[in-house]
């Protein structure tokens, strides 16, 4: 038996339920995990509120790291005893033990702690999908680009790696001390969307010109001043929605704006292969074992407290990434 969060019905955080599951033998393809930690991260708010809907009653949470306890038939990257970690689109992390696909499993270096691990799967791998393969080829040292929320868990990753790529980060948040996180974390400028328009503050910094990519996960609330600081053929990175749905658009519009290209992107398009999961995890993981990129876990909290952990992360209170223990 393991103890389980899950959803009976969609709504607010007191919908989170901790039940007694049973946890079987991995099948083909598959693995059973023990959890050391696991990761929160917007997307389980989505699956919660019915957003992205889940058939009913669900297991909840997309990213985590522990011990693999047995692997099915077929799996060969993996054994018994082995340290790993993953980013899944089978909800169902926030637990002791599971059985999942082995599909998006990865082998843990030595080198980083389960913790870590389970605070940068899902944030880390996205944040390696939109500055190495949602930008086209098209950036170049030295380039400025906007990161919409960049104290946040993939901001803060984003950040930092995009300045050891040469990119120069104008970063927005919500708070004087997100800014300032996100500065520690390599942003060029910051700009604190509350006190100050961030369209007229992008133009400045960049001569009139715009970028060559905004990066935005916040949706309604940014979407339209985003288009305005692109540059003519620039490229709008849409992959959340934290503040609602964009609304439907005319396509029409995107051409007197100066030819730009809109993308709506989601990190299990990328891993959906066991070679592009892995390759894409390697790069992750030299990343943070180099230093380059350091995984910062501002809370945590018991699995017992999943629904303050929730609240938590709804009304922004958090910066980096979270992490349930147990």
């Amino acid at each position: 038996m393991s103890k389980a969060v899950r959803i009976h019905q969609t709504g607010g955080p007191e919908q989170l339920k901790i039940d007694d599951v049973q946890v079987g033998e991995p099948g083909p393809g598959e693995i059973r995990i023990r959890h050391k930690a696991v990761g929160l991260n917007f997307i389980d708010v989505y699956h919660r509120t019915g957003l992205y809907p889940l058939p009913l009653p669900a297991g909840i949470g997309g990213e985590g790291a522990g011990i693999v306890e047995a692997v099915g038939e077929g799996v060969t990257h993996l054994k018994a005893g082995d340290r790993a970690a993953y980013a899944s689109n089978q909800p169902g992390s926030y637990c002791e033990v599971r059985v999942m696909k082995a599909l998006h499993v990865c082998k843990l270096p030595d080198a980083i702690d389960f913790e870590t691990g389970a605070a940068m799967m899902l944030k880390g791998l996205t944040a390696q999908y939109l500055l190495k393969r949602s930008p086209l080829g098209k950036l170049q040292p030295g380039d400025m680009i906007v990161f919409h929320a960049a104290a946040g868990g993939v901001g803060l990753i984003a950040t930092q790696w995009a300045k050891a790529l040469g990119y120069q980060v104008i970063g927005t948040a919500g708070s004087d001390e997100k800014c300032a996180l996100a500065k520690e974390h390599g942003a060029a400028h910051m700009i604190n969307y509350n006190k100050e328009d961030f369209l007229p503050r992008v133009k400045e910094l960049t001569g009139g010109k715009g970028v060559k990519v905004v990066y935005d996960s916040v949706g309604k609330d940014t979407w339209d001043k985003s288009l305005d600081c692109l540059q003519p053929l620039g490229i709008m990175v849409s992959f959340g929605n934290s503040s609602g749905p964009v609304p439907p658009f005319a396509p029409g519009i995107l051409g007197p704006k100066g030819s730009l290209y809109v993308t709506r992107q989601t990190l299990f398009t990328h891993i959906a292969t066991r070679e592009s999961c892995q390759q894409m995890a390697d790069d992750l993981f030299e990343a943070v074992t180099s230093g380059k990129v350091k995984i910062r876990i501002d809370q945590r909290y018991p699995l017992e407290q999943v629904q303050q952990a929730h609240r938590d992360l709804e009304a922004r209170k958090t910066t980096g990434s979270t992490v349930l223990t147990l």
